[in-house]
């Protein structure tokens, strides 16, 4: 069997090593991909940028900042960064819902 080089430099000469790493290095991509919108809570709310919110409410970052300055929304600015309390967008939804007629 030929000797085949991995990333690492190091020589490995078993397939079922390089299968392993293999197997290894995907269940890491799926790990990651799980996570990469994970937000932990702080003081158990969850915070979002502006461009989350806009996408949550299907809305443009033009009219979340028409909101901001409506006063409808609150929002926390810090270090020039705007943050949303996830559970702040859902009241705005809950506030402007309107049942259906029957």
């Amino acid at each position: 069997m030929e000797r085949e080089e991995w990333k690492s430099g190091m020589m490995v000469e078993d397939e079922q090593i390089l299968d392993f790493i293999s197997e290894i290095d995907e269940a890491i991509n799926k790990v990651k991909e799980t996570f990469k919108d994970y937000r932990p809570l702080l003081n158990g709310d969850r915070w979002i940028s502006d461009r989350e919110a806009a996408e949550l409410l299907k809305i443009s970052r033009h009219t979340l900042f028409t909101y901001r300055q409506k006063g409808l929304l609150p929002y926390v600015l810090l270090c020039g960064k705007i943050l949303y309390r996830e559970r702040d967008l859902e009241e705005l939804l809950q506030r402007n819902y309107v049942p259906a007629q029957k």
